[in-house]
């Protein structure tokens, strides 16, 4: 990864996802979503499919986040891959993570991976999570 050197219309779509936080409202994030888009969990083994979940995930980690702060951001050769490194509180434990997201040469995202550490942090963050999207979680992911 190198100094941020994104595709343009990557780029765009990156700069409106900082706009949506920074203002607390997601309203635009459905445009930003590529319909196949896939949501990976640091908590589940098996990828959240569909632009609809990765909405409703995206929408409610927003809310349980706070003090939320994005810190470094890299960038793939190709200009279509972003690490974005944050930090947050949930549930009065502090957590440091990143969120990779693939852009498709269209400016969608098709794909964002959160990675939290430490395992005190995670937890609280998959409890809150669990306790406001476990059902709707479930009935919205394929059954293996």
């Amino acid at each position: 990864m190198s100094e941020l050197k994104l595709h343009p219309k990557a780029a765009a779509a990156l700069q409106q996802w900082h706009t949506m936080i920074a203002t607390g409202d997601l309203g635009a994030l459905p445009s930003l979503l590529d319909p196949n888009a896939v949501f990976r969990s640091p908590m589940a083994h098996t990828p959240y499919p569909g632009a609809p979940v990765v909405s409703m995930i995206l929408n409610t980690v927003s809310q349980v986040f706070q003090d939320f702060a994005y810190h470094r951001e890299l960038a793939s050769a190709d200009g279509l891959d972003v690490v974005l490194e944050f930090s947050a509180t949930v549930g009065g434990k502090q957590l440091k993570g990143i969120d990779m997201i693939r852009f498709n040469e269209q400016g969608k995202i098709v794909e964002f991976e959160v990675m939290v550490r430490p395992m005190s942090g995670l937890q609280a963050l998959g409890e809150e999570m669990g306790r406001r999207l476990g059902a709707y979680l479930a009935s919205s992911t394929p059954q293996r």
